[in-house]
């Protein structure tokens, strides 16, 4: 069996499983503590607006605006994020798996070996 064969399905599963990962780390990661403290100074701006007597008219764009900005900006982060969480696990995930494959190739190696020297203990009796 060729190792291409074998890389396929693996793979597959190594990028799901990257995929997986990375947006979750992504979605995670992208509301940080700036787009936080922005939330906040929108906050405090529209509080300041509602008590300097400002109609409703200027206090409601300024919080959409300000909403729709944090929105933006969290997901511009969120998908620079995800391309280098992705690129980690893919690593991350191939270097199990080569890791994986050396111990069971360890394992065969070993069986194989006790095996010849069980076959000439029994040879030499």
């Amino acid at each position: 069996m060729d190792q291409a064969e074998v890389y396929e399905p693996a793979s597959e599963e190594i990028k799901l499983k990257a995929t997986r990962r990375a947006g979750e780390r992504a979605r995670i990661a992208r509301w940080d503590l700036n787009v936080a403290v922005f939330l906040f100074v929108v906050l405090i701006i529209v509080i300041i607006l509602l008590f300097q007597d400002f109609g409703i008219e200027i206090v409601a764009p300024v919080a959409i605006f300000g909403l729709v900005v944090v929105w933006l900006v969290g997901w511009r982060r969120g998908r620079q994020l995800y391309q280098s969480f992705y690129d980690e696990e893919i690593a991350r995930l191939t270097r199990e798996l080569v890791e994986e494959e050396k111990k069971v190739e360890k394992t065969m190696e070993e069986t194989i070996e006790e095996k010849v020297q069980k076959a000439l203990r029994e040879r030499w009796r």
